[in-house]
C-alpha cells in the first residue's frame, strides 16, 4: 500500500522542480519570508525504528536510540520537494546530504537550477541557493550561518533572517509528526519497510498541502509572525510535545572545510544586502538587541527551535 501512495503521487505532487518552478519557488521565499532566491530550506531527522537485527552500531545515533535519517529540502509552503530516506542513523546531516543523489549533483552544480539573478531591487548578481543550518558546509548554492557567538551586526543579522526563513522545514517536518501519528511510536518494521512508510507520509503531506490546505494546516497551526515581529507557535508543537520518536539530526561541525572564496562571497553579499534598503525587513534590529545579547531570536521567537529543543527551552 505504501508503494503504492508513493507510485501514485509521487511524479504530480513530489516531482522534481523544472527550472521555472524554482523560480516560483524563489519568489514565494522572496514574498512570503524576505529571503531572496531561495530554492529550498534543508534539514534532517531521526525517525526512531525498532533495533533492527545484526546491525550493530549502524542505525544507532547520537541521541541514543536506533533511526533512519529523513533528509529532505521543503519550500515557503512547507511543502517536501525532495526527500531521502534511509540512511543509518549514525551519520550527520551534512554526510547524509553530501552522499546523496541530490547532495552530490547539487555540490557539482549539474541540478538544473536556474542561473544568476540580480538581487531585488539592486543590479548585484547572485546564484540560486538553499539554505541548511551549522550542520552543512558553505557551497555556492548551500548557505549556512556564521558561526560563533561574538559576531558583528551585520552578521547577526543574517543570522537570524537565514534561520527565519529556515524555519520552514521544521514545519513542514512538524506537520508531518502531527498529522501522520506513525511518527508518535517507534517504527516497529525492518528499516526498508520504515523507509516505505516514511515516503508514504511525505508524499500524502504533499497532496494534503496542496488540495486540502485549509483542513490539513490552518493557519494557525502553522508558526505564524505577529505584528512586532515576533514567531507565535503553530498548534502542531501541542501535537508533538513530549514525542522524542523525530528528533533533529546529528550537528557535526563541518569549521575544517574550508569553504570556496566564491560560496563565501555569496554569504557576505546577502549579510550586506539585509543592510540595505533594498533588503532590510523592519524588525530585524529589534529582534537582535532585545535585552542586549548576542542571541539573534528573541525568546518568543519559537519557530526556529526543533520541538524536541522547544521542551528543554
Amino acid at each position: 500500500m505504501c508503494c503504492a501512495i508513493w507510485d501514485a503521487l509521487q511524479q504530480e505532487f513530489m516531482a522534481f522542480p523544472s527550472r521555472s518552478q524554482w523560480q516560483d519557488i524563489a519568489e514565494d521565499f522572496w514574498r512570503q519570508w524576505q529571503f531572496p532566491l531561495c530554492l529550498g530550506a534543508i534539514d534532517g531527522k531521526h525517525v526512531r525504528i525498532r533495533a533492527p537485527p545484526r546491525s550493530g552500531s549502524d542505525f544507532y545515533n547520537h541521541k541514543g536510540f536506533f533511526s533512519d535519517i529523513l533528509m529532505a529540502a521543503a519550500d515557503a509552503n512547507y511543502r517536501f520537494i525532495y526527500v531521502d530516506v534511509g540512511a543509518y542513523g549514525r551519520e550527520s546531516n551534512g554526510g547524509v546530504l553530501g552522499r546523496s543523489a541530490f547532495g552530490s549533483r547539487l555540490a557539482e552544480g549539474n541540478i538544473n537550477l536556474p542561473g544568476p539573478a540580480v538581487l531585488p531591487g539592486t543590479t548585484t548578481p547572485s546564484p540560486f541557493f538553499f539554505l541548511g543550518d551549522e550542520a552543512f558546509p558553505l557551497q555556492q548554492n548551500l548557505m549556512r550561518p556564521y558561526p560563533g557567538t561574538n559576531l558583528q551586526d551585520r552578521k547577526r543579522i543574517y543570522n537570524y533572517r537565514q534561520a527565519r526563513a529556515r524555519r520552514v522545514v521544521e514545519n513542514a517536518f512538524g506537520i508531518l509528526a502531527a498529522r501522520f501519528r506513525i511518527f508518535s511510536r517507534p517504527i516497529d518494521l525492518k528499516p526498508d519497510k520504515a523507509v516505505k512508510i516514511v515516503k508514504a507520509c511525505t508524499a500524502l503531506h504533499n497532496f494534503l498541502a496542496t488540495t486540502e490546505r485549509a483542513r490539513y494546516m490552518p493557519a494557525t497551526f502553522v508558526d505564524t509572525t505577529s505584528d512586532t515581529g515576533d514567531v507565535l507557535p503553530g498548534e502542531w508543537r501541542q501535537h508533538v510535545a513530549g514525542d522524542r520518536n523525530m528528533v533533529d539530526g546529528q550537528r557535526c561541525s563541518v569549521g575544517r572545510v574550508r569553504p570556496s572564496r566564491r560560496a563565501a562571497l555569496v554569504r557576505e553579499q546577502l549579510a550586506d544586502y539585509f543592510l540595505s534598503d533594498a533588503g532590510v525587513f523592519p524588525h530585524q534590529y529589534s529582534v537582535l538587541r532585545l535585552g542586549g545579547t548576542d542571541q539573534y531570536i528573541s525568546k518568543r521567537s519559537l519557530g526556529s527551535m526543533s520541538f524536541d529543543s522547544l521542551l528543554e527551552y
